[in-house]
């Protein structure tokens, strides 16, 4: 990966007065990809504060080090960037273990940003993005479970249609599935482009008229979770995690990029019981961060205080 990073962090303004940040406190970024939120948390919350930074995916933990330090560092599990910054290799699903491991109790706030980084969108090695030439691999953690290429050789056409649907809402899903089935018989599908490719054939086979974003956005999107099993770690977040790591009254700030998971935030911070206030509605990018920066489109913030 470059050492520069090509990230914009979405509705960044927004959420840092939501999250009413002030000096002295400790707050979680539990996807602190290149740190583009978390450097204006750390400007809030010094002096005497703390930011802790998780991420499943080590080699944003080098590039948020660098926006946070501007030093170098090697990949690591654990980086120390000063006495009130710390970046962890780990999900924010674990976030009760590394409190543990650090000495905290609870946290003043966290922060989650559900969207892909533009820099692991563009990394041409990782196969998130139907635009790069490397293997289809799409894991945030590589030295966890298995590159998704192998799971599509292996899984049943209805598993591949579920997986489509479900976390993609792809319209051909079940047409795609079958694709995916009968071209496997005789070649492998390693590659992001001949994904791609394949979803784009499809598509055209079908007389299907392709929209603003490319065919294949939502099948990357949806084998994108089942690869890292998103959801299953954003479930055990919004509901154990997060209420348990959390202060009374401390501030829970959820970023989102499609409907399943500001579904999933939505019901969750309606529990009363657990959740004292949360967004009626989720804010939205103004019309101006949309031209600016077409990854916002689709980002929804939600927020949820904890209850006392």
């Amino acid at each position: 990966m470059q050492d520069r990073t090509k990230h914009r962090p979405v509705l960044l303004r927004e959420t840092i007065s939501e999250m009413q940040l002030a000096s002295g406190q400790i707050i979680v970024d539990g996807t602190v990809g290149a740190a583009g939120h978390s450097s204006k948390i750390l400007q809030k919350i010094r002096p005497g504060g703390k930011l802790l930074g998780l991420d499943r995916d080590q080699q944003m933990l080098v590039r948020a080090a660098k926006t946070l330090s501007g030093e170098s560092f090697e990949p690591a599990d654990r980086i120390e960037i000063a006495s009130d910054a710390i970046l962890i290799h780990s999900s924010y699903a674990e976030l009760q273990d590394v409190l543990a491991s650090e000495g905290i109790e609870q946290v003043d706030a966290i922060l989650v940003d559900l969207g892909l980084s533009s820099d692991q969108l563009e990394s041409a090695e990782r196969g998130f993005g139907f635009k790069t030439k490397g293997d289809l691999d799409m894991r945030f953690d590589e030295s966890q479970g298995k590159p998704i290429s192998e799971w599509l050789h292996q899984a049943t056409i209805a598993e591949i249609t579920t997986t489509l649907t479900e976390f993609g809402e792809e319209p051909l899903a079940q047409k795609l599935a079958e694709k995916i089935a009968f071209v496997r018989k005789s070649s492998l599908i390693n590659t992001a482009p001949q994904l791609g490719e394949l979803v784009e054939e499809v598509y055209r086979e079908n007389s299907r008229k392709v929209g603003s974003s490319h065919p294949a956005t939502r099948t990357f999107q949806a084998l994108r979770i089942q690869a890292n099993a998103e959801l299953e770690h954003l479930q055990r977040f919004l509901t154990t995690v997060a209420p348990a790591c959390l202060k009374p009254g401390g501030r829970l700030a959820v970023i989102s990029f499609h409907s399943l998971e500001d579904r999933m935030v939505k019901n969750a911070l309606l529990d009363r019981d657990v959740w004292q206030e949360s967004s009626r509605k989720p804010t939205a990018a103004t019309p101006l961060e949309c031209k600016m920066n077409p990854r916002s489109r689709s980002a929804k913030l939600r927020i949820g205080i904890r209850a006392e």
